[in-house]
């Protein structure tokens, strides 16, 4: 009960849509698809430009196109592309509470954990995971192979077969060393300052010396 589907939409065998998923015009959708409930497929993307201070909206009149044996958990959005299609490939799998912009392009076997967002014609390769909220930037590529640890923000290109962790994002063993020593910047700070306090007191009796000599 109550599901939408607009018009010139399409949607494969063996297909489940659950109560309350909107599909919106010139939706394309696989066989195998899961869709459960509250999900948007093809609202408008969020596009905009000031004209002075007023926004203006930029009509969005792509496509979005779901493949074969993906499921898209509740209360996911995916946006149509504003030119093109938004693209989530074969076998992809998203969790719930997941905004997908215009334009994306997940690519096969990926999985997509709760409260991700990716913004606007990223591309994101075969077999990546995008662990709980994830932020993604638009415009940038994440190679295959790639996994994201929780609550990261991608902000550049990612190299494929490799983890990341953080923000901005590192390789994750990086990552590691650089979380054990957060916890002791404060008491590092404290040594450095009397470190640099007690130089100049070093200098200070140099230069005083020199100048009874």
């Amino acid at each position: 009960p109550g599901v939408s589907i607009g018009e010139d939409s399409s949607i494969g065998e063996d297909s489940v849509i659950y109560s309350n998923v909107s599909i919106y015009s010139k939706t394309v959708i696989g066989k195998r698809v899961i869709l459960h409930s509250g999900v948007v497929v093809g609202s408008d993307g969020f596009g905009y430009v000031k004209d002075g201070k007023k926004n203006v909206k930029i009509l969005q009149v792509g496509s979005v196109e779901i493949e074969d044996d993906v499921e898209i958990g509740s209360n996911t959005t995916i946006d149509r592309a504003a030119l093109g299609k938004t693209t989530i490939r074969r076998g992809v799998k998203i969790d719930n509470l997941v905004q997908v912009a215009h334009n994306v392009v997940i690519g096969e076997d990926s999985i997509i954990v709760a409260q991700v967002g990716i913004s606007g014609s990223t591309k994101i390769g075969s077999n990546v995971t995008l662990a709980g909220q994830v932020g993604v930037v638009g415009h940038i590529e994440i190679g295959d192979n790639v996994m994201v640890g929780a609550q990261s923000g991608v902000a550049h290109d990612l190299a494929p077969n490799q983890a990341f962790s953080g923000y901005p994002t590192l390789p994750h063993r990086e990552w590691l060393r650089a979380v054990s020593v957060y916890p002791k910047l404060p008491e590092m700070r404290k040594t450095l300052i009397d470190l640099e306090k007690r130089l100049i007191k070093i200098e200070e009796t140099i230069s005083s010396k020199g100048k009874e000599k």
